[in-house]
């Protein structure tokens, strides 16, 4: 078989780029810290890691959804407890007006009644990050508007937000929301916190009607209806309170599981990106003395010629 004069050239040449080719990549793991620069170095394991990197985007955004509903939660209850507090100061002074005779002490009562009817519009309006809590999706306005007398007294309370309330997605295919509309006539749907058609709540209506009664000195309508009437804002609250509580365990159950899962997802993705720094550098090691000894042993054939063999 005739071997042609540059079949020896040509297959060194080859090798030497093979070899250069290694180098180079070895060379760019050990300064990276990465195994995959480009998809052609393993393109089974990139697939893996793009896939693990989408994943981890989404639990990511998870997370964040979480955070911003532990957020509302934790704001959310701080009024229900302020709530609480003012119902049972409420239901105090109705216990108290209804052993007192008509006269000058129940005025006093309805006086201390006004400034909780004040406090209450102050909580029903609180707001979170320049946000309405209690208007539902409406809440870059107030939830509750009072109209009021000329001597500046609280006569109605309406509400302008909305029943419904913002979910976002916490989990695969899990929506939640921690948002509470302020009232809810309808019936259905999440309960309205200061009124609630299913619950017979509608805590300002009480304590409107709670003031009067104790202005007109009626201490009979104030023990026979409004006791009745701040009990069931009470239950109401209480129902919240356990509802929230219960939101914010699950959601502390949700977060502790998507950091363990960020974490898992973080080390298998190191497991099929990241170099092994000393295996690296051995093997470029390895390869670079490959190279060399190429080089010298083509250079060194190369140099040769016919002559010399016939010397």
């Amino acid at each position: 078989m005739r071997v042609t004069s540059n079949t020896f050239p040509n297959t060194l040449r080859e090798q030497l780029l093979r070899l250069n080719q290694r180098q180079s990549r070895l060379q760019t793991q050990a300064a990276t810290g990465q195994l995959l620069a480009l998809p052609e170095d393993n393109p089974a394991a990139m697939r893996r890691v793009l896939d693990m990197q989408s994943e981890a985007g989404s639990v990511g955004q998870y997370r964040n959804n979480v955070s911003r509903h532990q957020e509302l939660a934790k704001a959310t209850y701080s009024g229900l407890k302020a709530l609480r507090s003012l119902v049972d100061r409420a239901g105090e002074i109705a216990t108290l007006a209804g052993g007192i005779q008509p006269g000058r002490d129940l005025k006093l009562y309805a006086t201390e009644v006004n400034g909780l009817i004040e406090q209450a519009v102050q909580i029903a309006n609180s707001q979170n990050r320049g946000d309405y809590l209690f208007a539902g999706t409406k809440a870059d306005q107030a939830a509750f508007v009072a109209t009021r007398d000329a001597n500046g007294n609280v006569t109605s309370i309406a509400y302008q937000g909305n029943t419904d309330v913002a979910e976002s997605e916490v989990s695969t295919n899990l929506q939640m929301s921690t948002q509470v509309p302020g009232a809810n006539a309808s019936g259905v749907g999440v309960r309205g916190l200061m009124s609630d058609s299913r619950s017979g709540a509608d805590l300002f209506q009480h304590l409107l009607s709670l003031r009067d009664r104790l202005e007109a000195g009626d201490a009979t309508a104030v023990s026979d209806q409004s006791l009745d009437d701040l009990l069931a804002d009470e239950e109401h609250l209480l129902v919240h309170m356990g509802a929230n509580g219960a939101a914010q365990a699950r959601l502390e159950t949700t977060e502790s599981l998507l950091k363990d899962r960020s974490a898992s997802i973080e080390g298998l993705v190191s497991k099929e990106a990241d170099a092994d720094l000393a295996q690296t550098l051995v093997r470029l090691s390895e390869i670079q003395t490959a190279y060399q000894a190429a080089l010298q042993s083509g250079g060194s054939i190369l140099n040769k010629s016919l002559l010399d063999y016939i010397r």
